[in-house]
């Protein structure tokens, strides 16, 4: 068996990974915006009861979406201002420290890819199938 080996990571390494999860959550954010476009037009061609249910399911997983993606981005922000003041504090040696892998976040961020990557293509049948 195995013995557990926690893993550890340079300050740069975590810092990387905040950056390109921010910068996802931009994107995510954005592409949420566009498909709200796209759900507010099939609205307004659409007025039967079952499209009518399926749009206000996709306006809820939107409003759900973008509720995760703040608390993701506001915790992604907490431990990288974290990381920052340790390093302002210990500026000579910050390249010798290594930090705990945030494996938590990592874990929230692919979950939370995978939830989206499913609504997306549920999202995209459904449009699909309208336009």
């Amino acid at each position: 068996m195995e013995a557990f080996v926690k893993k550890v990571k340079h300050i740069d390494e975590l810092h990387f990974e905040h950056q390109l999860w921010i910068a996802e959550i931009s994107f995510y954010n954005d592409e949420l915006m566009v498909y709200q476009k796209y759900l507010d037009h099939i609205a307004t061609r659409n007025t039967g009861i079952e499209v009518r249910k399926q749009i206000e399911h996709f306006q809820n997983q939107f409003i759900i979406q973008k509720e995760q993606l703040d608390i993701l981005k506001h915790d992604i922000k907490i431990h990288d201002q974290w990381l920052a003041r340790f390093a302002a504090q210990h500026p000579t040696a910050i390249d010798h420290y290594v930090f705990a892998d945030h494996n938590n976040m990592r874990d929230r961020a692919h979950s939370f890819k995978k939830l989206y990557t499913e609504l997306k293509t549920e999202f995209i049948a459904f449009v699909s199938a309208r336009m």
